[in-house]
């Protein structure tokens, strides 16, 4: 018998509080019951995401947050600028031409982040453009970009500012309102410990603004002057997963129960620790600014990522994740997020060490679990 350990960056390990919450016999949706979830939710949305404006609910992914936004903050006549450094960075771009708004994708270096100072001299060369859109932690690559400074540049510049924060909402220290962030997206199965199928969207009055006088926006379900309107009422236009809300109102209670300070120490340790791991056993670490949420990691010489993968999850059962599109058999990436602590992470190193050893990598066996360790107490 193997235990499947999701180190994934996403979907991520669920609490069994949260899976055994949604087991439970449930109630019709358009009744106070479900109501009561949904204000629940909204409310400890609001503590976990730090942030005092609107947060809707949406029954779909993270794309489908970061589709409704786009739509509904770029009405006919704005420009908007999206900063790709990834494979995530790029689906905002994508969206936009799908849709016709008029872009400018920006492509930078994967494994980088992007500066600060060139968003802020681009937007004075180019006035037109009128909203921003970047993601704050680079799943493909695992970066981190400096989002307090940029949301910052974008504000002064009085331009909206959209940022995919899927895998740094409830991981990372993230304070949109302090920092200018107009409009955050996030997910249901990363660190908000739930399974795939829930979207969520933080809005400020600022967005609101363009948003409620963009009649013109091409959205129907992912419209998200209807789903103000609803959720005023703690409701939905559409048929909800309501069984996910309820999980939710569960994973959101434990996260706040926990403190989100203590969240982010949490997982930022998490993540040094495995890094020090790395350097001890001689890994590289493939970003030139690291995200805490996930750690990507470039492949030894001679050793291939399917083969590092395969063994973590035939012997240990520990699924882990690739790299995409060009940094395919690359790099593998080990996520810190969702439903984990200190001793999952000192398993998955422990595992990954083996795996290394007997596929010929020289090292100390044993030298990433001690530099880890000594990592955590000396967190503790």
């Amino acid at each position: 018998m193997k235990k499947i350990r999701l180190f994934t960056p996403g979907p991520c390990s669920v609490p069994e509080e949260v899976l055994l919450e949604m087991a439970r016999p449930f109630e019709h949706h358009r009744t106070d019951w479900f109501k009561g979830y949904m204000k629940h939710a909204t409310e400890q949305l609001q503590v976990v995401m730090q942030t005092k404006n609107d947060v809707l609910i949406i029954t779909g992914s993270g794309t489908a947050a970061g589709e409704a936004a786009i739509v509904g903050c770029n009405p006919p006549g704005s420009k908007l600028l999206t900063i790709e450094g990834g494979k995530f960075g790029q689906r905002w771009g994508e969206i936009a031409e799908q849709f016709g708004i008029d872009v400018h994708r920006h492509e930078i270096e994967w494994g980088t982040a992007i500066d600060p100072a060139w968003i802020e001299n681009y937007l004075q060369q180019d006035p037109a453009i009128t909203a921003v859109m970047l993601t704050h932690s680079e799943t493909s690559t695992g970066t981190l970009c400096d989002l307090e400074t940029i949301g910052r540049i974008v504000r002064k510049a009085g331009k909206l500012l959209l940022v995919d924060a899927i895998t740094s909402a409830g991981a990372l220290p993230l304070k949109p309102d302090d920092w200018g962030v107009d409009v955050v997206i996030t997910g249901a199965q990363k660190s908000l410990m739930l399974p795939p199928g829930l979207g969520f969207v933080s809005v400020s009055a600022r967005a609101w603004d363009i948003i409620e006088n963009n009649r013109a926006q091409p959205a129907y379900y992912l419209n998200l002057s209807k789903a103000r309107a609803s959720g005023a009422k703690h409701d939905t236009p559409f048929t909800p997963a309501h069984l996910m809300v309820r999980g939710l109102c569960k994973a959101l209670d434990m996260l706040v129960e926990e403190g989100m300070e203590n969240v982010w120490k949490r997982v930022a340790s998490m993540a040094a620790a495995t890094r020090t791991a790395g350097a001890a056993i001689g890994l590289e670490v493939f970003s030139k600014r690291p995200s805490d949420s996930v750690t990507a990691f470039s492949c030894p010489p001679g050793i291939k990522v399917s083969d590092i993968r395969a063994q973590l999850k035939e012997r240990f059962g520990i699924q882990s994740a690739g790299g995409q599109d060009h940094l395919k058999g690359k790099i593998f990436r080990i996520g810190h997020m969702g439903y984990m602590d200190t001793m999952d992470s000192l398993v998955a190193i422990g595992a990954l060490e083996q795996v290394l050893y007997k596929l010929g990598h020289k090292f100390e066996l044993g030298a990433g679990l001690t530099a880890a360790q000594k990592v955590f107490a000396e967190r503790s």
